[in-house]
């Protein structure tokens, strides 16, 4: 080489740079405006990698890579390879000084020194030149147990799903819900919220069912027309896939493989779910979610110990609150998981507020993710379960007597066909039916007829001998009555009319009779601490008419609130005895065709519901001849007012209604005992082959139950043997160890199947206590002699005719056949055709029946 020994040198050095590149130790220094690099010339012992100071546009340039245009051009040549810039980056050569230049075309570019040129390409390009060189290859962990396990789960629920192809046990309740679904008609049910029967309902829509059938026995073959596979599908499904879902739960605890599979294995031969799960019924979907929720947390707390706040954190403690109202929206047996999740849940966030490794931003972000996603999802998709419910079931249906009548009023047809166009104000002059809002024991209106009460009753006491009013329970001519103005003598609306408002003094004329609402001090027929309420008869005796009544509007929102239709919830109090208008609710004797009693209450204890009125049905006088108001009565009104109840009133009533129609706490057959539940001594039998003696028993299988149960107590027993010996300082395992396993049982085990057994134990017993604690007596939805609430009941076409007869045979009813016929009640002076409600004949209520099923 020529030149001076300094360039010779200089040479040396960088090639040992190259031959050694990590082995230098370099540092630099500025030399007017130049970068230098001083290397050393002895090599060192340790090898530290070359540290040079790089630009961020010379990082971006140099992921540029060049491509050559003249033959022999090399990326060196071209300062370094990378755009003509110096990158720096590598340690074969001294940094140089090269200028970058632009690129003149999207893509190309004139780079290097002198004449050097070459051409940029996109770094996409040549990432997509290295994917078409290389095969795409899919690398996936699959657990052949967990694919076995499912395999066996559907073949054991799907395989012959169809059979038998006839109505199974409680397949004769949720398929008349399905049909409801389907023809879009309102129902209610007090086994729990709707989702259930929406899911269902989504299997009878896939498989394009019409809603067509008779749901009135049990054993009833299938017609055609009725997609039994596809209506069996979706809980069939729900109880496969709780097989693997337990193996899952079981890993999830962090326990052997051999023992997720014997969990496993035992849901899968377990013969009660089994039967279940092939059938129309809830039980599956509801073990499927509670399964679900619990695998959702599990998921979600493993995951907080090495990736907070990830994508699959976020996931599975969302899932986590989904799956909980879930559970609650299918069957409220689902609160128990639900309550377990929360438990659970504040634990560990209580030890998170104790973490003095986490800052209080950290702590407070994780309470509201936990706070967000296990409290305000469920309650969200709770409301939206009973929406999305509203809007399916907007039709009348066999239903609507139960809800108030600005419930029915906000349903399809119906009474809202008959409300349709009803002024909104009560007038003076306006002609009204008074409902009872409390409704004991059946819904019934404010009525009169010509007969008066026995002058001598039965004991012995005396009457007025004033004409009855009662509350009948079906619609009827004589429920008219005219708000009259006691200051003036017509019974017409003004022009314009003169609305009233809360605390007016108004007289209440029976339409038929002309006779005024009256109360005095003589004693009910069947109350005789209250009062006689009558139609009062000037028989010309020392007996003037009482028939002033004060107005009280009780929901109302001032003092000047205006009466309103359906709306508004009101009391008449007596003005002379201070006495309130009240429903007893007892039947009268033959004489008062076994209608309801109405009293005079003078001791009122606050706004109960029996003593609270809505106007339902309301129409403008315009008549004041006796015979055109006749005519009138049964005349629509023209004027149109249109009236919507919100939806959080909707679901407010429909709710409540819900909880009170459970307060029944009436034994059955298929009832059982929490100690039953344990020693498997009481089966149901689901379906008996009419021809053959084939049976479906529900029967949990012996050899699972009685180990369970054997499991549980040695796991008990052994937990207060291991806590004594270490009260005793003695400890048989590691600490770590004892406490995890000690969690592990309190909080899953023992939290869980106490949580459940105990409060399935209490239920029927408290849960009546609560409802006559909070409701005083909460309204049964039948007459006396009726056991069970009909329900489901077959659908209403129509509502009855007004001008067909009644008359005193009103008290009697025929046996209830199946399915039961329209009755025709008779009374004299006025007419009503009835649409009895027929109870179905069918096994027990679900929610009783669903004990031994959760025992599983």
């Amino acid at each position: 080489m020529g030149g001076s020994p300094l360039r010779f040198l200089k040479a040396a050095r960088l090639l040992r740079v190259h031959r050694n590149p990590g082995a230098q130790n370099s540092s630099t220094r500025e030399r007017g405006g130049r970068r230098v690099s001083h290397l050393p010339l002895l090599r060192d012992r340790r090898p530290r990698p070359l540290r040079t100071r790089v630009t961020l546009a010379q990082c971006a340039r140099a992921l540029l890579p060049v491509w050559p245009r003249r033959l022999g051009e090399s990326n060196v040549e071209q300062g370094g390879g990378w755009c003509g810039v110096s990158s720096g980056l590598t340690p074969n050569r001294r940094p140089s000084r090269t200028v970058p230049r632009r690129c003149r075309e999207p893509g190309a570019a004139l780079c290097g020194l002198g004449e050097t040129r070459g051409v940029c390409l996109s770094p996409l390009f040549y990432k997509m030149w290295g994917f078409l060189k290389r095969p795409v290859v899919v690398t996936a962990d699959i657990n052949l147990s967990l694919v076995a396990l499912t395999g066996m789960g559907l073949l054991s629920r799907l395989w012959r799903l169809t059979y038998p192809r006839a109505v199974v046990f409680d397949e004769v309740y949720y398929g008349q819900y399905i049909s409801f679904y389907m023809k879009q008609i309102f129902f209610l049910d007090d086994s729990g919220p709707p989702f259930g029967h929406m899911v269902l309902a989504l299997g009878g829509y896939l498989g394009g069912f019409d809603g067509n059938f008779l749901w009135n026995r049990i054993g009833a073959e299938y017609s055609s027309n009725v997609p039994v596979w596809s209506l069996r599908l979706l809980p069939a499904l729900a109880g496969a896939l709780s097989v693997p879902m337990a193996y899952q739960i079981v890993l999830e605890l962090h326990f052997s493989h051999c023992a997720a599979m014997g969990a496993a294995l035992l849901m899968l031969i377990e013969n009660a779910l089994i039967t279940q799960s092939r059938l129309m019924l809830l039980e599956s979907v509801l073990i499927f979610f509670n399964l679900l929720a619990v695998l959702s947390y599990l998921k979600f707390f493993n995951c907080q110990k090495h990736s907070p706040f990830s994508l699959s954190w976020w996931f599975w403690l969302t899932l986590t609150g989904v799956a909980c109202s879930c559970a609650v929206g299918i069957k409220y047996m689902g609160v128990f998981t639900y309550v377990l999740v929360l438990g659970v849940a504040a634990v560990h966030a209580w030890h998170l507020i104790g973490d003095q490794t986490l800052s209080n931003v950290c702590v407070f972000c994780h309470l509201l993710a936990r706070a967000v996603a296990l409290l305000v999802i469920p309650v969200v998709l709770y409301l939206l379960f009973f929406y999305v419910h509203l809007i399916l079931v907007f039709r009348s249906g066999p239903h609507d007597q139960i809800m108030s009548s600005a419930f029915q009023a906000s349903l399809e047809g119906g009474l809202a066909r008959i409300t349709q166009g009803q002024p909104l104000e009560v007038a003076f002059g306006s002609q009204v039916t008074l409902r009872n809002v409390f409704g004991k024991p059946v819904p019934c209106w404010l009525h009169s007829h010509q007969d008066t009460y026995p002058m001598i009753y039965e004991n012995g006491r005396g009457s007025s001998h004033q004409q009855q009013v009662t509350c009948y329970p079906f619609k009827d001519v004589n429920n008219w009555w005219i708000v009259k103005d006691p200051r003036r003598h017509q019974l017409v609306v003004s022009s314009p009319p003169r609305p009233v408002r809360h605390g007016d003094m108004v007289q209440l004329v029976h339409g038929m009779t002309t006779r005024s609402l009256n109360t005095h001090d003589v004693a009910a027929p069947l109350s005789p601490h209250s009062q006689e309420v009558s139609c009062y008869i000037d028989y010309n005796i020392s007996m003037p008419a009482q028939n002033l009544w004060r107005l009280e509007i009780v929901n109302r929102g001032s003092d000047t609130d205006v009466w309103k239709t359906i709306l508004s919830e009101v009391r008449f109090v007596h003005v002379n005895t201070s006495a309130v208008l009240k429903l007893s609710g007892a039947h009268l004797p033959d004489w008062g065709y076994r209608q309801l009693e109405i009293v005079g209450e003078k001791l009122s204890r606050g706004y109960h519901g029996s003593t609270v009125w809505n106007v339902e049905e309301h129409r403008y006088g315009a008549s004041q001849e006796q015979r055109e108001r006749e005519r009138e009565l049964h005349s629509p009104a023209q004027v149109d007012v249109t009236r919507n109840l919100s939806f959080m009133a909707r679901f407010s009533e429909l709710q409540w209604r819900m909880l009170a129609l459970r307060s029944d706490d009436s034994e059955h057959k298929y009832s059982s005992s929490p100690l039953e539940w344990v020693t498997l001594d009481t089966n149901i039998a689901y379906w008996l082959h009419p021809r053959t003696s084939a049976q479906i028993h529900l029967l949990g299988n012996i050899v699972i139950w009685v180990s369970g149960s054997l499991a549980l107590a040695i796991y008990a027993l052994l937990s207060l043997w291991y806590l004594l010996r270490r009260r005793r300082n003695v400890h048989d395992l590691p600490q770590a160890k004892e406490r995890e396993d000690l969690a592990c049982g309190s909080s899953r085990v023992g939290v869980a199947g106490a949580l459940s057994y105990r409060c399935l134990a209490a239920l029927g017993a408290g849960w009546g206590a609560v409802c006559r604690w909070l409701g005083s007596e909460l309204p049964p939805v039948l007459p006396d002699g009726e056991d069970t609430l009909p329900l489901p009941l077959p659908a209403r076409t129509h509502l009855p005719n007004p001008s067909a007869p009644c008359g005193p045979a009103a008290h009697q009813r025929p046996p209830v056949q199946v399915p039961a016929p329209e009755e025709r009640l008779q009374r004299p002076g006025g007419g009503l055709v009835l649409l009895r409600m027929p109870r179905v004949q069918h096994a027990a209520p679900t929610h009783l029946r669903g004990q031994v099923t959760l025992a599983t």
